[in-house]
């Protein structure tokens, strides 16, 4: 991918994490980027381009930041994939404003199918790991319990996240759910 491209993928999510991804057209991203539109289209034909190709590039900062900091998914232990998941990687959260993009990807796959097609393909490889390390655990139902704890993860950035409501509870509420799955899972966490 070449470097204009990542700057025009980067200003994309800052306009979707700090406007709203109802803001994320191809007209707001010229105007964000000084460009024209000729030269936007050049990278992404489409609408539809563009939302794919800003959904790959978050998912494949996700990977290349988790690699880096903590190793490959598949030796990740319930532990490391848990705090991960509620705390994300501090250069990830700040370089794509993770507590204001997520529930704008959240919304906008509800109104896009791609997007939502492309969230459940990064939400799925965690899910995976998360239900084999469950299982591993002697985890009754691993798939419901790993979906739980998705949704108790991934729901807390809608309270407690930057700039919410609720935000100064974000290190109470991290404990907790570490605190949570450590009760439940023991020695794995």
């Amino acid at each position: 991918m070449s470097e204009r491209k990542q700057q025009l993928l980067h200003k994309a999510v800052e306009i979707i994490a700090e406007q709203g991804y109802g803001a994320l057209t191809m007209r707001a991203l010229t105007r964000a980027c000084d460009t024209k539109l000729g030269a936007l289209q050049y990278h992404f034909r489409t609408r539809a381009d563009l939302y794919r190709d800003v959904v790959a590039y978050i998912s494949a900062q996700y990977r290349k930041s988790f690699t880096l900091n903590i190793g490959d998914l598949g030796d990740v232990g319930l532990h490391e994939l848990v705090t991960f998941m509620i705390d994300g990687l501090p250069e990830v959260n700040e370089t794509l404003q993770i507590d204001r993009l997520w529930p704008q990807l959240m919304a906008m796959a509800q109104v896009e199918p791609l997007v939502a097609e492309l969230l459940d393909e990064i939400h799925l490889r965690y899910l995976r790991r998360l239900e084999e390390l469950l299982k591993d655990a002697g985890a009754q139902s691993p798939r419901a319990e790993a979906l739980c704890l998705m949704s108790m993860i991934r729901g807390a950035s809608l309270f407690v996240g930057k700039g919410k409501r609720w935000e100064e509870e974000l290190g109470a509420v991290r404990q907790t759910m570490i605190k949570f799955v450590a009760a439940k899972y023991g020695d794995l966490v």
